[in-house]
């Protein structure tokens, strides 16, 4: 992607900061950045890189204008900031808006497959443990092994060991020992490559089994109901660390403190995407615990369906925009009222509209209707993407599941919520669509 250096051609969003970084007012594109870094209605601005823009404008009293890259939900965005100090507030003018390619995470090998393991681990190229899942239901601490040699986790027979351990192997139905608390276990794995085809380590997985060989029978981590206290604690415990971890990463992208190898401004925009993105994944399991308690219920009111439409559709006008593809619109006469919870009613069409923006190729167009439907209010949401297949349209809506699960962005949960609150509110949440023909996703509640 061409390195932008001066302010583009395209739209430019704008907004009025107080002295404390508090935004006063805000073009759609801004305040939708805003929400998606955490922010709320009338908090400090959350995109860490632009507030330090305005920051630096307002302790020096001149205008900033710099170049930087902000990680967004569904991936970066190339922007030119400028911030104009103006009798003890600041103008943001934002511009630019093109997208640079979503990080995810570094692909699996195709060869490996973990179905059905107790847990998983990954070894560098020296066999030191980088990545170590579910220690504590297994009798060890997976933090403190972190950074340890494999050996410190699993105990091998001789041969085994002195093979492995001489130089990293792919491993089918290895035979060992957990080392903390001498249970037996099947081990497979396989090596990971670097970007030069070089052996960067091992990916692998460990099942239980008694001392026969035989598979020990556990359960699923996938059928533990989650908890209250689960999820408040998960939500204390990540919040605050990884709200860190993306501000300082945004901070480094940006330059902020001066000026840093391209290499490693690339690395910091990766590390504040992944970390907005857990961010993300913590607000929805954080939401799920709510919304699955047999008595949720939301609170609900008469309201104008067609103009939530229209507002969610204008929230992510420069996401359309620079993706290439057109929002048509309920043109702004049109009213459907309805009875349900606005802010839920929101969310829903910004999860459903920016999915069709996603899966919508470049030329493309995306259609939002509001109609009613005898007792029913209905908006629609209809894209021009590759479709979604029979099979496949039930388990969109299950928790963890997605059209492709290959594809960076999302984790499966936009859906699974999105229909969740619709029934909440006495409604509901489909989808037709053939493959090759794009799809609908329909989006019913009471009609006023």
């Amino acid at each position: 992607m061409t390195s932008m250096n001066s302010p583009g051609e395209s739209m430019v969003a704008r907004a009025i900061l107080d002295g404390e970084n508090r935004i006063l007012s805000a073009d759609p594109p801004i305040e939708l950045l805003h929400m998606r870094a955490g922010g709320g209605a009338h908090d400090r601005l959350a995109v860490a890189p632009i507030a330090t823009i305005a920051q630096l404008a307002r302790r020096l009293g001149i205008a900033v204008s710099r170049r930087m890259v902000v990680a967004d939900d569904e991936g970066d965005l190339d922007l030119w900031v400028q911030a104009r100090p103006e009798t003890g507030q600041i103008r943001l003018s934002v511009s630019g808006w093109r997208d640079r390619d979503a990080w995810k995470p570094s692909a699996t090998p195709p060869e490996f497959a973990a179905t059905g393991a107790d847990f998983r681990w990954e070894a560098d190229a020296a066999l030191r443990l980088i990545s170590l899942s579910s220690g504590t239901r297994h009798g060890f601490d997976a933090t403190a092994l972190l950074g340890q040699p494999l050996h410190a986790l699993f105990a091998f027979d001789t041969a085994a060991g002195g093979r492995l351990l001489a130089d990293p192997v792919p491993l089918d139905g290895q035979g060992a020992r957990l080392r903390p608390t001498d249970a037996p276990v099947r081990l497979s794995a396989a090596i990971r490559h670097d970007a030069m085809g070089g052996i960067a380590g091992l990916i692998g997985a460990a099942y239980l089994v008694d001392e026969a060989g035989e598979d020990v029978e556990t359960v699923s981590p996938g059928t533990l109901p989650l908890t209250e206290s689960f999820t408040n604690g998960l939500d204390r415990a990540l919040r605050t660390p990884l709200a860190r971890i993306v501000a300082n990463a945004d901070s480094i992208a940006a330059q902020g403190d001066g000026p840093v190898a391209a290499t490693y401004a690339d690395y910091a925009s990766d590390i504040a995407h992944a970390g907005r993105h857990l961010m993300g994944l913590v607000d929805n399991l954080v939401e799920l615990q709510a919304i699955e308690k047999p008595d949720f219920r939301l609170a609900t009111m008469p309201m104008d369906l067609a103009d939530v439409a229209r507002r969610a559709a204008g929230l992510l006008g420069v996401r359309a925009e620079t993706a290439g593809v057109t929002i048509q619109r309920p043109a702004i006469t049109e009213t459907l009222g309805a009875i349900g919870d606005f802010g839920r009613s929101l969310q829903i069409l910004i999860n459903l509209i920016g999915n069709a923006l996603r899966y919508s190729p470049r030329g493309g167009e995306v259609v939002v209707t509001a109609e009613r439907d005898g007792d029913a209010a209905l908006v629609r949401v209809v894209d021009q993407g590759k479709g979604i297949a029979p099979e496949d349209q039930a388990r969109i809506f299950e928790k963890f599941e997605r059209v492709d699960p290959t594809e960076p962005g999302g984790n499966g949960l936009g859906l699974y919520i999105a229909r969740r609150l619709a029934r909440a509110m006495g409604g509901d949440l489909s989808v037709d669509s053939v493959p090759g023909e794009g799809a609908t996703f329909t989006f019913r509640l009471r009609a006023q």
